[in-house]
């Protein structure tokens, strides 16, 4: 169903990007390096944050890590990571697939300025074997992302 939700989502708003599904798994940042032959950065994960009530989709490279100072002074409270059960409730997409595309339902999706060190960047697509190969640029374009700086680099 999620996958079929992320097509769609691309069938519609940008026929030219194809989803890849790859024999392997590639759920983890590692994995998904692995699946794609790129360096672990340019894996694009998206996390699910709650920032009191209000929830929010941060996409950032994979080698990156959320800095609690710059979450706070970008949202103006302390966000909390979301349980694996209500991220695949929230966005439709189980835990390791879980990008942008294709939501079950609208949530404000930010991406890191990180990404931006790359002309290509892949994000799951709606399954633990599943992704896509996207600008960046046309990323944010396409879900209606605001651009954020709330990562350190290279530290995980």
């Amino acid at each position: 169903m999620s996958l079929d939700s992320v097509r769609a989502f691309f069938a519609r708003e940008a026929p030219d990007i194809a989803v890849i599904v790859t024999p392997e798994p590639s759920a983890t940042v590692a994995q998904a390096a692995a699946a794609h032959g790129v360096a672990p950065a340019q894996i694009a994960k998206t996390l699910a944050l709650a920032f009191g009530e209000r929830v929010v989709l941060i996409v950032a490279r994979g080698d990156a890590r959320l800095d609690n100072r710059k979450l706070k002074d970008a949202f103006g409270a302390k966000g909390k990571m979301l349980p694996p059960d209500e991220v695949a409730a929230l966005t439709g997409h189980p835990v390791g697939g879980v990008c942008p595309f294709g939501l079950a339902r609208p949530l404000d999706i930010y991406c890191d300025v990180s990404l931006r060190a790359f002309d290509e960047v892949i994000p799951a697509a709606g399954a633990i074997d599943a992704a896509v190969r996207i600008a960046p640029e046309r990323m944010a374009e396409l879900t209606g992302a605001v651009w954020v700086d709330v990562c350190r680099e290279g530290e995980g």
